[in-house]
């Protein structure tokens, strides 16, 4: 602590008598009358108890052995031994004794030092510096109450005020690492930047208020007014520009280049903002990187979204796991996540909707809420959900798709509608309604006129033989056999539902054909039923007429027994034959 100057004074009195006599006498008197007082003065000095301590009578200009320069009251006071030291200040060096190399300029500065390379240039600089070594202080009560720390530099009015023991510290500016004590490796240039650091270590702040609230955090860089402002405890964050990274405190690893950068960040880490208002908002999102203006601008807890370009995902607040790339990509999602957006306005007006990716200029722009969406070169549609767009109709006229052509595969046929919707016709009757029978409606097929053509060179340059119908003329047998074009011109013939027709027909050819079939086999069967009972009856009267002739047989041979025995003569008759019909 500073001794009472009063008591000095009066303790010192007979010593600061004698060397200002001194000086007075070579300069004022006489020549004669200083040799006559030297005697006397060298006594006085040698008898004194608190002279011994004291430089000898300087040489001209402050000169003293050893290389020491003292100017002022008390400069010097206390050196012994101690050699080119340079005190020039009331009470500069005062308590050095045998130290090297000092320098203070100043009133009190380098008051109570006694180690070596210091310099101290101010009123109170490095005023409280003992044993530290390899400072210096430029500017009033710079690095006043350093104790023991060394190699620091400090430059303007209370820079590195409050550091003790801290190493190796670089403050330029008023203020500058103010309340520093024990922190180490800082650097600060810019009035108050670094204010309130105390054990923080590492850290770098350039410009007016950067990093002013910092405590204890370590390996943060602000470049800027008000850069990183409100920090206090989180490490390894980087702010450049003015305001960036303002309102953080105990978030880490974070990056902010541009004006308000990151600005409302407290304790989000990991983000990286570069461009005006980037992630302004965010205030505990992790892992979002912003760049460009207003990228990410409303931002508040959202984590691992990506934003590059001019107010890509402004609006986003707590949505993640999105990336926008492009001027207003993504710019009105809020809560939707997990979408990707490449291109000028691409999903632009995407609010709650999940999953979406959007490749190309004005991409996906009409969706805002419908969820797992592709739109590519195309504007989607409105709340759509599931589907692919590639491309803009009458803006795409040809489509070319490598691995198609000669890759077999089953399966079924695509199907391309004229809106150009590809999928396959289902079948299931879960997809259908009023469901009846075909009937006679397959009959207009019977009028229709297949013919063989060629395409025109620039569907086929091989001009090969082609067969079926011609759109136009099937039309007006049936108009709903034939596709349009999105102009409503016909455009092909649908032959499935040809094939349908044939099949309607052809089944109903099979029923007469069935019909007939079986009325013949009835005909069969009764004229082979009608023949067996002819048969039967053939067989039956057969079987009479053999008995027949059998009774008559039998009646001829008892006449003839009979007569033979009257004594009348034999009539030989000869017996009926049958005919046997199996012979």
């Amino acid at each position: 602590m500073q001794p009472n100057k009063i008591q000095s004074q009066q303790k010192m009195k007979p010593n600061k008598m004698t060397t200002p006599s001194l000086r007075n006498s070579v300069s004022r008197s006489p020549l004669r009358r200083g040799f006559l007082l030297i005697p006397l003065l060298l006594t006085c000095f040698a008898l004194s108890p608190t002279g011994q301590a004291q430089l000898p009578s300087p040489a001209p200009d402050g000169g003293y052995a050893n290389g020491n320069t003292a100017e002022g009251d008390d400069a010097l006071f206390s050196l012994t031994t101690g050699g080119a030291n340079t005190a020039l200040g009331f009470d500069a060096l005062y308590s050095i004794t045998s130290a090297f190399h000092d320098t203070a300029t100043g009133y009190q500065a380098l008051y109570s030092d006694t180690a070596s390379n210091n310099t101290a240039t101010g009123y109170q600089a490095l005023y409280s510096n003992t044993t530290a070594i390899f400072n210096t202080a430029d500017g009033v009560q710079a690095l006043f109450s350093n104790t023991e720390g060394s190699f620091n530099t400090a430059s303007g009015h209370k820079a590195l005020y409050s550091n003790t023991t801290g190493n190796t510290n670089t403050a330029t500016g008023v203020d500058a690492l103010y309340g520093n004590t024990t922190g180490y490796s800082n650097t600060a240039d810019g009035t108050q930047a670094l204010f309130s650091n105390t054990t923080g270590v590492e850290n770098t702040a350039n410009g007016f208020l950067a990093l002013v609230s910092n405590t204890t955090g370590s390996g943060n860089t602000a470049n800027g007014v008000s850069a990183l402002f409100s920090n206090t405890t989180g490490d390894d964050n980087t702010a450049n520009g003015v305001e960036a990274l303002f309102t953080n405190t105990t978030g880490a690893f974070n990056t902010a280049n541009g004006w308000r950068a990151l600005y409302s960040n407290t304790g989000g880490s990991d983000n990286t903002a570069t461009g005006v208002n980037a992630l302004v908002s965010n205030t505990t999102g992790l892992e979002n990187t912003a760049t460009g203006e207003d990228a990410l601008y409303s931002n508040t807890g959202g984590f691992q979204n990506t934003a590059t370009g001019d107010r890509a995902l402004l609006s986003n607040t707590t949505s993640f796991s999105n990336t926008a790339n492009g001027v207003a990509a993504l710019y009105g999602n809020t809560t939707g996540n997990n979408n990707t957006a490449d291109g000028v306005n691409a999903l632009k007006n995407n609010t709650t909707g999940n999953n979406n990716i959007a490749l190309g200029i004005n991409a996906g722009q009409n969706l805002s809420i419908g969820d797992n969406n592709i739109d590519i070169g195309n504007v989607g549609v409105g709340a759509e959900a599931n589907t692919i767009r590639v491309g803009t109709v009458g803006t795409q006229t040809k489509t070319f798709i490598a691995g198609i052509s000669g890759a077999g595969v089953t399966g079924a046929a695509v199907k391309v509608n004229a809106a150009g919707q590809l999928g396959t016709a289902p079948s299931s009757a879960r997809f259908k309604e009023a469901i009846k029978p075909m009937d006679k409606a397959s009959e207009v097929i019977l009028t229709l006129k297949p013919v063989t053509f060629r395409y025109k060179k620039e569907i086929d340059p091989e001009r090969s033989p082609q067969f079926g119908l011609v759109a136009e003329e099937v039309e007006k047998v049936n108009p709903d056999l034939i596709a349009r074009d999105h102009d409503g011109k016909p455009y092909t013939v649908r032959y499935d539902a040809v094939n349908a027709m044939l099949l309607n027909e052809f089944i109903k050819e099979h029923r007469k054909v069935e019909k007939l079939e079986a009325a013949l086999a009835q005909q069969r069967k009764d004229f082979q039923t009608s023949t067996a009972q002819q048969e039967k009856e053939i067989t039956d009267l057969t079987t009479s007429l053999r008995e027949q002739a059998a009774q008559i047989q039998k009646v001829s041979a008892e006449l003839a027994a009979a007569n033979s025995s009257r004594g009348e003569p034999e009539v030989t008759k000869p017996a009926p034959q049958l005919a046997d019909n199996h012979q």
